[in-house]
């Protein structure tokens, strides 16, 4: 959808005139007006703490009778702006608490304090906050300053932990199903580079790849046992985030659970379909007396089989995390997370070689057999890893705060992968390919960052200055591939056939390590040890014209220098990020329009005289996604329903293409554009039931590129975009009073519409067909117990995702978990 044409289509160029003038002048009047108001009211704010003297974060404060309310920052501050003469009542709580309210009378004066103390602990709120996910609550990350969701012009969606208890989610990647927009293309490979799970995004490559809203390393899998929430921020997010992630649209990032200074924690223990064994514990308790000293541990054992006839998985994972608040100014916060795993993974089916007309049109035609994994559980892949953060937040005045983090990650792959690939499409086979992985990547991150919070004459300003260090360091010794069997949809104990002569062993061949082993002995490999790194500066404002209209404006500067085995090189990149919010009520209704980008730097690349022989070095510009968004986001009937409704348009300009004069030479200039719709849902209508939903659409495309590749083909899907329209949904209702109390079930699924895993003109298409999941669960949840009966796709729908492949995914499961808290 194209907003500027839908706006100015049929409008003569005098009146596009005229019409800019006059929306100048509302504007003007509007800002006048309320500049007018703002000098006949007063102001009123206060803070709200718990029983044990802690800061009550996320907690409303709504003034009575009249509508206008807000919700209490990390601090557990609150103001209220613009209040008329008069006598009110002011009101602090939250779903599931008795309230604390005041009486206050506004005459003469401009300022007023009422501080307020709640009936429950700071654990006791941090349970219910949780619960009631209050979507308007201040987000710190997106950002990367204290922003409500209804004053940051761009999307973010969530999932806390609460969501991920009440559906049984034991893998970090089934959380995904409660956010619009996003979808697995591919699980975890363990693969050197990119082992972790494949998202579509937006149209484009996501992974989870920011803990804390820092960069951390991911080979494998992610445990959830430490997440708190899940963020998936939405859009071209470099301009805070750097160059190195992929981030086109947008990034997946994981708040991990922090230390709290009561005792307290729940351990539990679930089962389920293939195998699922899965125990973890959440600790927490003061270290010191006298002192702010927490510490909180999360620790989880994982084991489970694959739905296949081979394949499985199993892990370790530790998260200690400390905090150390000196005082009311100076804390330090500490996490570490520590993880083990060891998986025998079914390679990816690649049914294309990319180049020849499709021989299957369709999954009836292919007729894989889903129960086939095409590997042994003799053949492993282990990644360890480990991710540890520090930060030193230092409170500098009453207006600024300086914030001082440093992350350093590393993951390895250590073992078999494998991909399936259609070499030839006319014999009915597929060559399977092995190699072993054996690499290491470490990242160190560096980040020093100014938060402050100050007025310039009447206009707030919230600024942030920041300045980024990261490094990679990748060491790769591993195997190259080696041909290891020819298979069928239908048939895994494969044949190996001889290239040189086109015979065909009569035994069938089975991956044993020991063959493997033998089969790689000789296959060479890769020898590399390359160095990667940026120096970031990055500066943001958020300024209120007036208390309902603000803009924020933002930009980033980037060097990357990269030094390699063969060659260095480095290059400068600029990120700009604009955006305006109106808010016609004040945190009830949010009107907004923001403009992002994000970039990739590009390595260099040899050129190739027509013959084949290197004559150089071409260097390319980094490559650029530039996206437009509006939309609206509302927090209403008392924070019972929260919703965002947006509409995007992103360009990614400066792609590198193999070069249609010569395929081993690649050229700079290829385009694709993503456009789409989204919208968010989350409702509380009465006590006791929840709702979640979300719907998207999106459709990528190239728009330049090289007609004869079949990744970048004007007019036609790029790949991995994933299907065009998506839906979740997820209901409970949990008995609130009466012998039933604190029984509940839930109810809900996932719809996805047929998706193009291969489009193009030479090899033709290939479609995976819709699919709708439905999901369900029965559970009790008191303050001392939880029990959850969950049924994972309860129609037993076969179905796929795809990046260029066919990935079977689970039949119906069951999870049953108990957990005691304390």
């Amino acid at each position: 959808m194209n907003i500027h044409r839908l706006l100015f289509t049929g409008i003569p160029v005098i009146r596009k005139s005229m019409l800019l003038k006059k929306s100048i002048y509302t504007i003007l009047l509007l800002i006048t007006f309320n500049v007018v108001v703002a000098q006949q009211t007063a102001s009123i704010k206060g803070k709200v703490t718990t029983s044990d003297g802690q800061p009550a974060v996320d907690v409303s404060v709504i003034l009575k009778g009249s509508g206008r309310g807000t919700i209490t920052n990390t601090n557990g501050e609150y103001e209220l702006n613009r209040i008329k003469k008069g006598t009110y009542t002011i009101v602090a709580s939250a779903v599931g608490l008795k309230p604390a309210q005041q009486t206050i009378t506004v005459d003469n004066r401009n300022s007023y304090t009422v501080n307020f103390t709640l009936a429950v602990n700071s654990e006791q709120l941090r349970e219910v906050v949780i619960s009631a996910k209050n979507l308007n609550r201040e987000n710190k990350v997106v950002a990367k300053m204290p922003l409500k969701n209804l004053e940051n012009p761009q999307v973010y969606s969530t999932v806390s932990s609460e969501i991920l208890k009440q559906q049984g989610i034991t893998t970090y990647d089934d959380a995904m199903r409660n956010i619009p927009g996003i979808v697995r293309t591919w699980e975890s490979t363990g693969r050197t580079g990119d082992g972790a799970a494949y998202f579509a995004l937006r149209g484009f490559d996501a992974q989870p790849a920011l803990y804390n809203g820092l960069p951390g390393l991911v080979s494998g899998n992610l445990d959830p046992a430490n997440v708190e929430e899940i963020q998936v921020i939405k859009g071209p997010s470099g301009t805070l985030f750097g160059g190195s992630f992929y981030s086109y649209g947008g990034l997946i990032n994981t708040i991990t659970k922090k230390p709290y200074f009561t005792t307290g924690g729940e351990i539990a223990y679930n089962f389920g379909s293939f195998g699922l064994n899965r125990i973890t514990a959440d600790i927490n308790t003061p270290l010191s007396k006298t002192e702010k000293i927490a510490l909180r541990i999360n620790t989880a054992f994982h084991q489970e089989n694959s739905f296949q006839d081979a394949g499985f998985k199993k892990s370790f994972f530790i998260a200690p995390s400390l905090v150390y608040e000196v005082n009311d100014r100076l804390s330090f916060h500490f996490n570490t997370e520590i993880l083990q795993e060891e998986r025998a993974v079914a390679p990816v089916f690649f049914h294309s070689d990319r180049v020849n007309p499709l021989p299957y049109k369709n999954l009836k035609e292919l007729n894989l057999d889903n129960n086939l994994s095409f590997t042994s559980n003799d053949l492993t892949i282990k990644n360890p890893r480990y991710n540890m953060q520090g930060q030193i937040i230092y409170k500098l005045s009453d207006q600024w705060t300086s914030q001082t983090v440093f992350s350093r990650s590393s993951a390895k792959s250590d073992g078999i992968y494998g991909y399936i690939w259609d070499d030839n499409s006319t014999d009915g086979y597929f060559e399977q390919y092995l190699g072993n992985e054996q690499s290491t990547i470490n990242a160190t991150n560096i980040q020093q960052n100014f938060n402050g919070d100050f007025k310039i004459g009447n206009l707030r300003n919230r600024v942030l200055l920041g300045l980024d260090y990261y490094s990679t360091n990748v060491i790769n010794n591993s195997s190259g591939s080696e041909l290891a069997r020819h298979v069928t949809p239908q048939q895994a104990e494969g044949y190996y056939i001889d290239k040189s002569t086109g015979d065909t062993l009569a035994a069938p061949v089975y991956l044993t390590r020991f063959y493997v082993d033998s089969l790689l002995a000789n296959a060479g490999g890769i020898n590399s040890n390359v160095t990667n790194g940026y120096y970031g500066a990055y500066i943001s404002d958020v300024f209120n014209v007036t208390p309902k209209l603000s803009a924020m404006a933002s930009i980033r500067a980037d060097y990357y220098k990269s030094r390699g085995t063969d060659n260095d090189y480095s290059q400068w990149a600029f990120s700009p990020k604009f955006g305006l919010v109106y808010q016609p009520v004040l945190d009830k209704v949010s009107l907004f329009a923001s403009y992002m980008n994000a970039f990739v730097n590009v390595s260099p690349a040899t050129v190739y005289d027509n013959n084949d022989n290197p004559i150089g070095v071409r260097s390319f510009k980094p490559e650029h996604a530039n996206q437009w968004e509006y939309g609206v986001k509302t927090n209403l009937f008392s924070d019972k329903l929260f919703a965002t409704v947006s509409v995007y348009d992103i360009k990614v300009s400066d792609r590198v293409t193999p070069d249609p004069a010569n395929p081993n030479n690649s050229v700079q200039g290829g385009k694709v554009s993503s456009k789409g719709f989204e919208l968010d849902i989350n409702a509380n209508p009465f006590t006791g039931l929840n709702l979640l939903a979300g719907y998207s659409y999106n459709k990528t495309k190239t728009l330049a590129g090289n007609t004869t590749d079949f990744y970048s083909e004007p007019g036609r899907s790029p790949g991995g975009q994933g299907p065009q329209n998506l839906a979740n949904l997820w209901a409970t209702y949990t008995i609130t009073s009466g012998g039933l109390k604190n029984f509940g079930i839930g109810l809900g699924g996932n719809y996805a519409s047929d998706y193009k895993v291969i489009d193009n003109s030479q090899t033709g298409v290939f479609i995976l067909p819709s699919y709708t999941l439905l999901n369900g669960s029965v559970f009790y949840n008191s303050d001392k117990f939880r029990i959850t009966v969950n049924v994972n796709n309860l129609t037993d729908e076969v179905y796929y995702s795809g990046y260029w492949s066919v990935n079977p995914q689970r039949p119906r499961n069951y999870v049953v978990g108990f957990a005691y808290k304390f």
